[in-house]
């Protein structure tokens, strides 16, 4: 980047030459002098007792080192893993909170579920050991099915959570909204499936600590997504304080969620390095991924959209079933409570709204956050439910959305469920996405598909984002020896172009070539505390802890500036980089300044020292949002679906690089696409076995699968941060599903189907042309 000022410009990414040329570092890179490395074994049941574990073979075996289990854990009091956001039940007691061990000591609860740790000089050795180790179980009745985990005669996954039932949440006015149905002209109702996924980051998790007998402090390496979390969550878990851990994370290749959580991995690693004395290194494989990562989505919802006479909404109505798996991860009743409730009310003027969440257990791999974390799930069930409800009243669908829509007029809106609009012209983005699809024109495509005997369908989905995160954030500048200028921050990259933005903003604010500044994140002791990536916070957050400390370094420099040039500090001003006294050309750019205050306090002079570190808070978040169209394409012979054409116009408020903001919708409706059409988890109903555990048996999306997809950027700014930005890192995953689905149903209608759940096989599709034709 040579520009001193590249706000709003597609600035290509700053980080890619050095990623693209192999001189990234990611965690299986790092290689310690004398590690290490460790394997774990995981139980091959969903459900059993564990009636002994033998490990003498095990431990003979040449190069082990050490072989841990539950027992072994438990003598040196290494608690379980903790859950950071529990609920209450609608009753106001505590949600049922059952132990997560590190390792499994009695019973083991779900295939993959972590049982015996051994470490050993090689990998293949730890391999070797652990296949050598005796466990004898005793296989139980396993809950696999999410559909009827709650039934009566269903295996109980713990003892504790009667049918199943983890909490029993609510949110709303119950009794306005079943007032509001029971006067509504018309009710629309849906029950959907939102499927499983496995989240298969391109980078497989891996995890390296060092143990440091001296201080007693350990060094944990691992792909994190913001290392401050995982520092607060371990130290509890060794029963000391969270500083005696030092978080480094290097480069990460996607995240997704998935890598913000603290796992049994990190505090094995930790515990073996300790009492080995050596650093240890675990690195999952795929295979092992598909078991012991956290997954995502899995819900089965039923909602209902309550209309008046004039075609308005008036109330909608929920009860979502989320399964958790068999622990509660650290984040995992918070999704589909309140991250996914909160943007129930979507871009319309609801009245009033009621969601009951149930949480539930089951002998499968735990739940939580995945690309959206609740949000993408709400979102779905109301686009489907809108297009059913314009099916079912014959209005049109663009028609019925424009009528619902809360204007800008109205804004701040705050919604039945808590949320407060700030910004937001949803008529417009609209009205935008209609015209570029070429609505009017769709009959005539439709037309022209079916001479050629293909079915052709246009899907439509508005979503609306609410993002998250810590409620603040920090950054630091230092002017550096060399010459460069280096930007601690507070969130951690894992792809999406931070470096570049940081960049930008940073060059921007202090008139400094962004070819001399560097980015720096990922390690807890340079950076005392960060929020981390999540909720596609990074941006407003880091952005505006940059702003405020690039103003914290102008504030300094006015002073020092005032020394140099022998002036008043109020007659110094500062712009493109340099201050100077008001009314005269006597001026000194702020990387002389910054060196020339180094050099007096090194000698000992009296100087200011630009350098600044100031934290943020952040009080309000931001509603990005937008409108998917897809035009999908469906052979009625085989169920195959083509995607044709997809365009979103979004709002993200203020872009700070539209290039790399493009790059992000693109990814993410390739995401929600996958989800929509490919993504299936299934577990056999008696084993308790992941059946789709590979790629051969889970299909993810290829970019042969996809159009150039369009991506078209209104700005309405945000008003409650200075940028003006809304998140924009989880949008293309929210609005996918429901409108690829909408595209389908649309292709598929005037054969009689008026449903499909996700993902849309071609089986499955097929299936449904073939049982409604023969209806």
């Amino acid at each position: 980047m040579t520009t001193k000022f590249g706000l709003a410009q597609p600035v290509r990414r700053v980080e890619d030459p050095r990623l693209l040329k192999g001189s990234g570092r990611y965690t299986d890179d790092i290689v310690l002098p004398g590690m290490l490395f460790g394997v774990v074994l995981r139980s091959p049941h969903a459900a059993a007792k564990i009636t002994g574990i033998d490990t003498a073979a095990a431990k003979a075996v040449p190069g082990v080192r050490g072989v841990y289990t539950g027992a072994d854990l438990d003598a040196d009091k290494i608690g379980p893993l903790p859950c950071a956001a529990l609920v209450n039940n609608r009753d106001g007691s505590p949600q049922a909170a059952p132990p997560h061990p590190v390792l499994a000591r009695d019973a083991v609860r779900h295939v993959g579920d972590p049982v015996a740790f051994v470490v050993a000089d090689t990998p293949r050795q730890a391999r070797d050991a652990a296949e050598a180790i005796l466990v004898d179980y005793e296989t139980l009745p396993s809950a696999t099915d999410l559909a009827t985990a709650m039934d009566a005669g269903v295996p109980a996954v713990w003892p504790e959570a009667a049918r199943n039932i983890a909490f029993d949440w609510e949110i709303g006015d119950k009794a306005a909204t079943d007032a509001a149905f029971a006067k509504a002209a018309h009710v629309t109702r849906l029950t959907i499936v939102n499927n499983r996924i496995v989240v298969n980051s391109m980078e497989a998790r891996a995890a390296i600590a060092d143990y440091d007998s001296g201080t007693g402090r350990w060094t944990l390496y691992a792909n994190t997504q913001g290392g401050w979390l995982v520092k607060n969550l371990i130290g509890p878990v060794f029963g000391t304080d969270p500083e005696k851990f030092r978080v480094i994370t290097p480069d990460v290749g996607g995240g997704f969620g998935m890598k913000l959580f603290l796992y049994a991995e990190h505090v094995l690693t930790c515990y073996a390095a300790r009492k080995l004395g050596r650093p240890v290194k675990w690195a999952s494989d795929r295979t092992e991924a598909f078991l012991a990562d956290t997954q995502g989505r899995d819900n089965i919802t039923t909602g209902e959209l309550a209309i008046d006479a004039d075609g308005l909404f008036t109330a909608l109505r929920i009860r979502n079933v989320a399964n958790m798996g068999a622990y509660l991860s650290t984040f995992a009743p918070y999704i589909p409570t309140y991250a996914g409730t909160g943007v129930l009310s979507s871009v319309y003027g609801f009245k009033a709204i009621y969601s009951n969440v149930l949480g539930v257990f089951t002998n499968t791999v735990p739940v939580d956050a995945y690309r959206g974390a609740g949000r993408p799930e709400s979102n779905y069930l109301v686009e489907r439910l809108v297009d059913a409800a314009a099916r079912e009243l014959k209005v049109d669908r663009v028609e019925l959305r424009r009528r619902n829509m809360v204007p800008p007029s109205a804004m701040p809106h705050e919604t039945p469920v808590g949320k407060n609009y700030d910004s937001g012209d949803f008529r417009t983005v609209l009205e935008a996405a209609v015209e570029k699809i070429s609505y009017a024109g769709f009959a005539a495509r439709k037309a022209a598909a079916a001479a050629r005997g293909r079915k052709l369908g246009l899907g439509l989905a508005y979503y609306l984002e609410a993002t998250g995160g810590d409620d603040s954030e920090r950054a630091e500048i230092r002017f550096a020896d060399d010459g460069y200028v280096d930007v601690y921050v507070g969130t951690q990259s894992t792809g999406q172009g931070h470096e570049t933005a940081y960049v930008q903003l940073t060059a921007a604010q202090l008139g400094i070539d962004g070819d001399r500044i560097r980015i720096r994140q990922g390690d807890t002791d340079t950076i005392p505390v960060g929020g981390g990536t999540g909720g596609a916070r990074s941006l407003y957050s880091e952005g505006q802890a940059i702003l405020t400390t690039a103003d914290s370094v102008i504030n300094k420099g006015k002073q020092a500036a005032a020394d140099e040039l022998e002036a008043a500090i109020a007659d110094i001003a500062f712009a493109d980089g340099s201050f100077s006294i008001v009314g005269t050309d006597r001026r000194i750019d702020v990387l002389a300044l910054a060196a020339s205050q180094r050099k007096k306090a090194a000698a000992g002079q009296k100087a200011v020292i630009l350098d600044a570190a100031e934290v943020a808070p952040i009080k309000a978040h931001t509603f990005p949002n937008g409108c998917h169209m897809a035009e999908v394409e469906i052979d009625p012979d085989t169920g195959v679906v083509t995607l044709v054409r997809y365009l979103v116009c979004d709002d993200f408020g203020k872009t700070i690089n539209p290039l790399i903001v493009r790059g992000q919708v693109a990814g993410g409706v390739a995401q929600g696409y996958g989800q929509a059409v490919l993504e299936h988890t299934v577990f056999d109903p008696d084993s308790g076995q992941l059946l789709s555990g590979t790629l051969m048996d889970y299909a993810l999306p290829r970019a042969d699968q996809f159009p150039d997809i369009e991506v078209e950027l209104l700005e309405i700014p945000c008003a409650t941060n200075p940028l003006g930005v809304k998140g924009a890192g989880e949008a293309g995953a929210v609005g996918s599903p429901p409108a690829v689905i909408n595209a389908i149903i649309d292709a598929l209608r005037d054969d009689g189907v008026t449903h499909i759940d996700m993902p849309a096989t071609p089986e499955r599709v097929w299936r449904a042309l073939a049982m409604a034709k023969a209806a």
